[in-house]
């Protein structure tokens, strides 16, 4: 006679579900209060709603831990766990869709308004972060879970981080000041914090500057915000300086006019204003002289040079010395 043996399962295979389906069992019971408390007439943690979802949720655990894989059982996990995570996922889904789409929309807006690109893009991240993090809070309020407590975990949080990195929230701020009064744009010639340079790039943090000499250098927002900017490329125009000194036999209105006409033959010299050759020393060993020319921003460097050649060439061709430092020196001899 045949014995019949009923196969014997995998023993390592049940007892691993057996002990993971026990671990979940602590958490399905946070927030929820003896039955001591109950009798005693304490107020549950948890709202209504939540304690009735971790009780279905913890009997439909047990069903499996006991081998109850029966349909109605099932059921239940599915209404209490399944379901409600289900529809978090959906909701999380959808909120990062319509953060996205807000983001774009914020930043489309803001770019028709004409405000920087940088600050567009800030205003945009803002947003979208803003529908984010709404959405999570109204994802917790489909558990049951108060929200007010976790409004105040995050101001917390934010001061605490705030403390930590007050420098880099001072470069922040530093940096949405700049890019909403926009002291300097990019393309201008700036002198800040001991540089100058062309302003390649801004940023929330930093700005990057191009010398003339082709380095970069980044400098913190919150170090250009906090000193003296000077905007060199502000203007459209810019007047062109150019000193000189002649010998004191040259005459005065003779100079003049030789510098005068000399500004004249200088390419890229405004008409208007006029040019002028001003007497502004007289000095140890020269009359001092100086040649003003308005020329437009971009032509500075070429002009100035170009204006200092033909001051000495016409110089030189009226015969009008530039001097050395002279100095007189009277000797006396002994006995006299």
């Amino acid at each position: 006679m045949r014995s019949h043996r009923r196969p014997r399962p995998n023993s390592h295979n049940h007892f691993g579900d057996r002990q993971m389906l026990n671990l979940t069992l602590p958490f399905l019971t946070l927030g929820q209060t003896d039955n001591g408390a109950e009798e005693n007439g304490s107020e549950s943690v948890l709202p209504e709603q939540t304690e009735q979802m971790l009780d279905d949720a913890q009997r439909g655990v047990a069903g499996l831990i006991e081998g109850d894989v029966s349909g109605d059982n099932l059921m239940l996990l599915w209404s209490s766990v399944g379901w409600p995570i289900t529809k978090a996922i959906i909701l999380l889904v959808i909120a990062v869709i319509l953060s996205q789409w807000i983001g774009k929309m914020v930043f489309r807006a803001s770019s028709k308004a004409k405000i920087e690109p940088t600050l567009a893009k800030f205003f945009g991240a803002m947003a979208r972060w803003a529908v984010l993090i709404l959405a999570i809070l109204t994802i917790l309020q489909t558990f049951g879970i108060q929200t007010t407590s976790f409004a105040a975990v995050i101001a917390a949080l934010g001061f605490a981080i705030g403390l930590a990195m007050s420098g880099t929230l001072g470069n922040i701020a530093s940096g949405v000041m700049l890019l909403i009064f926009r002291p300097f744009k990019v393309g201008d010639f700036v002198v800040v914090s001991g540089v100058s340079g062309t302003v390649n790039e801004i940023e929330l943090f930093t700005t990057t500057f191009d010398t003339p000499d082709k380095r970069r250098i980044i400098v913190p927002n919150g170090t250009i915000f906090g000193s003296t900017i000077e905007n060199i490329s502000h203007h459209q125009t810019r007047r062109v300086d150019v000193n000189v000194g002649v010998e004191y036999s040259a005459d005065t209105g003779r100079t003049r006019e030789v510098l005068l006409e000399a500004a004249g033959k200088v390419e890229g010299v405004l008409s208007d204003p006029a040019p002028a050759a001003v007497l502004t020393e007289l000095a140890d060993s020269s009359l001092n002289w100086t040649v003003r020319v308005w020329v437009n921003a971009s032509d500075f460097w070429p002009v100035r040079e170009r204006l200092t050649e033909q001051v000495k060439r016409s110089l030189d061709e009226a015969k009008i010395g530039i001097p050395f430092p002279q100095r007189e020196v009277w000797m006396r001899q002994a006995g006299q």
